[in-house]
């Protein structure tokens, strides 16, 4: 199955979906995470905080001729923000995968309140620098963040992954990413542990193209060039979360499930201006 990609401002281009592996770990993780690759998955999304790096370089060092069209991602945790400690854990990131570099390092969360997100910003340049990873960005940065990043260090990043499902569709903060050429990953893109894929609206939609809710979901993804990271374990979810780049929504199909946002709409009161995370 071949994956679209986008492109970033300076040329990096990223699938146009990826997997997410939070709480796929141990050897069960490597099974499943082997099986995505197999299945077409070329991004995989990891971090420190998920504890599976281990698992997630296994399954990309077992991916034969594929092997070097993977882009395995992780993130820098709030806790090792400071520069010295953010490139150590860089490099420890890279000795616990196993690869020769990782291909895409983010800063987790900004962290806002303890204040050193510019310095892990400039240790993630050095680590790129060093050939530690290939390429840097952010998760859950708001736009006044990175501005503040690139006033500082010249420095953009090529993707900020974000929350963006229906409920919280993200417009104001897309529209200034796109403006800015930075690319957006949408992490829970499917919602969870609420009624998303049951609403009538996704339901209706999903009946007219004869596809999933879940399908129509990413789908709609797809439509605004949000890069979503689902999460799947089994194959046939796998297959099926994959299977929708020939789903061709309208505009007023995907305008309908924008719509859907709340002003409530956070899964978890995650506000980046706030919340921290170590």
């Amino acid at each position: 199955m071949t994956i679209p990609h986008l492109t970033a401002a300076d040329g990096t281009t990223l699938p146009a979906i990826g997997l997410g592996t939070y709480r796929l770990n141990g050897s069960a993780g490597v099974d499943a995470m082997g099986q995505a690759i197999r299945a077409g998955y070329r991004l995989i999304d990891s971090a420190v905080n998920y504890e599976n790096e281990g698992a997630v370089g296994r399954a990309a060092r077992s991916a034969g001729d594929v092997r070097d069209a993977l882009i395995v991602t992780s993130k820098l945790p709030g806790r090792h923000h400071r520069y010295d400690e953010a490139l150590t854990t860089v490099e420890e990131s890279v000795f616990r995968t196993g690869l020769d570099r990782i291909g895409l390092y983010l800063i987790h969360w900004p962290n806002p309140k303890v204040d050193l997100y510019v310095q892990a910003w400039r240790a993630l340049i050095e680590a790129r620098e060093r050939g530690l990873v290939t390429h840097i960005g952010l998760s859950n940065f708001l736009p006044e963040h990175i501005d503040r990043l690139v006033a500082e260090t010249g420095v953009a990043p090529v993707v900020n992954q974000i929350e963006v499902h229906p409920y919280f569709p993200q417009q104001e903060a897309i529209d200034y990413h796109r403006e800015h050429g930075i690319l957006v990953q949408g992490w829970s893109p499917l919602g969870r542990g609420n009624d998303l894929q049951e609403h009538p609206v996704v339901v209706e939609i999903a009946t007219a193209h004869g596809v999933s809710p879940a399908q129509t979901i990413l789908a709609w993804h797809v439509a605004r060039q949000v890069i979503p990271l689902p999460k799947a374990a089994s194959p046939q979810r796998q297959v099926e979360n994959l299977d929708v780049f020939g789903i061709k929504l309208t505009d007023a199909e995907v305008e309908a499930i924008t719509a859907l946002g709340r002003p409530d709409g956070r899964l978890t009161d995650q506000d980046p201006a706030v919340y921290e995370e170590f």
